[in-house]
Parts: structure tokens; sequence; C-alpha cells
């Protein structure tokens, strides 16, 4: 079976040069790829009730994923709160978050959801998938991902199952991920898509990580003026099949 992930910081639904909050335009930007499980990042929640007010519900609906796992980890000074989200056309069977929070530094988190996918055939298997926004130092991706790797249930599942991570790793080259995640049986592609800025992107700062029955067929960038204009990331889409 193959399905369509997508990883996206979509910067709180802010477009990165007009600076404009619209979720529409972030959830039509994303509709354009087709995915089954879109993974977020920046996912805002207003301190004030309105029109904006819970992001995550507008872009459930919108893309017409019935299942969702968000968690608003991170407060702003104006009680606002932000964080990752992982939306689903699959049932999510169990979810959690695992705080990557360094001392001193910036509020950060990965999530957690297993689910439960069935093939055109009838058959189901469960998959982990995993939606992370480490920090911005290289001391402090390395001591993340090392706790991310010891964390529940991830370092209790066996080698062969279904495990796909996902996210802005803020890892501009992309060596940190393949030298610690790499060392614990993740694959990662050979080479690399730059998804920031938007608008002329340099850093390959989003990327995709699997382990186990996985076969990646296909990792591309989104790359047209919706996309652009909607975030100050582009989106990275993953084509995934599930032996």
């Amino acid at each position: 079976m193959q399905m369509r992930f997508l990883t996206y910081n979509i910067h709180k639904c802010v477009g990165g040069l007009d600076r404009r909050c619209d979720p529409w335009r972030v959830a039509d930007a994303i509709a354009g790829f087709h995915p089954d499980i879109i993974l977020l990042q920046e996912v805002a929640e207003p301190s004030v009730a309105g029109q904006f007010s819970r992001q995550v519900g507008i872009l459930s609906e919108r893309l017409g994923c019935r299942y969702s796992h968000f968690v608003p980890h991170t407060q702003k000074w104006n009680g606002s709160r932000y964080g990752n989200a992982i939306l689903s056309r699959h049932p999510i069977v169990d979810a959690g978050l695992i705080d990557l929070t360094i001392p001193l530094k910036k509020r950060r988190a990965a999530i957690h959801a297993r689910l439960r996918i069935r093939s055109a055939r009838g058959r189901s298997r469960t998959i982990h998938v995993y939606n992370l926004h480490l920090g911005l130092s290289g001391f402090e991706r390395r001591l993340q991902l090392r706790r991310f790797l010891k964390s529940w249930p991830l370092s209790r599942l066996d080698r062969r199952a279904p495990v796909v991570v996902g996210g802005d790793f803020n890892d501009l080259w992309g060596s940190l991920g393949r030298r610690v995640l790499a060392k614990e049986g993740f694959r990662s592609p050979g080479g690399r898509l730059s998804t920031f800025p938007a608008f002329a992107p340099m850093g390959a700062l989003d990327a995709f990580y699997w382990r186990g029955d996985v076969v990646l067929s296909r990792l591309v960038r989104g790359w047209d003026p919706s996309v652009r204009d909607a975030s100050d990331h582009l989106p990275l889409i993953a084509d995934i099949r599930f032996a």
C-alpha cells in the first residue's frame, strides 16, 4: 500500500511576504498535493476567540481529514499558543507528546500518532508517525534527537515496525539527522531539497526519515505561486510504500 505524506511549517498561517494570516490559503495550498497524512508545524491557537481561533479545525475540515492530533505546546507573551499537528485520513488510535525542550531554550516538542491503515485488499496494519520541530542551534538539536530516540514507544519498537519521521529539523545541511538517526536504523534520501525561505529556497530545513518495512517512492518539494505565498516554508511531499 502506498500513502502520501506532507510536512509543512505553516508559520501560523501567516504569509512569508504579505504577512497576511489566511488559514484557508494554507489549506488550499496543501489540498493541491492530495496528501493522506499531513505533518504541520507552528499551528496557532490565538488567545482571543474568532474566525482564526482554531486553525487546526479549519485545516482539518477544509482538507477532509477526519482524524487529528494537535498539541499547542508553546505559549507567546500575548496568551496565544502554537505547536505541532498531525492530520490524517486514516484512524489515529493512539497519540502522545515528547517534550524536547532544552533548559534556557525555546519550548520544542515532537508529537506521535499510531495509525491503523487499511489497503484496497482489506489488509490493515499499524504505522507510527512522528512530527518534530527542532531548535536553532546544532548543540540543541543533537540533545533533542537523542531524547527523541530514547522516548516511548519509539525506543521499544521492533526495527521492522514501520516508522515515519518528518518535520522542521532546522538542520541546514541535513548532516545531524543522518549522523544521529542513521545509527538507529533510520534512512533518508541521498539529496536534500531546499524549502526555506519559500520565495527563494536555499535551506533544506524540512525532512523525512523512515525505518522498518517502508520504501520511499518519491520525494518532492511543493513549488508553485500559491504555496510560495502561504507560508515562509515550502511543503515537502513523500510518497511512501509499506511492504
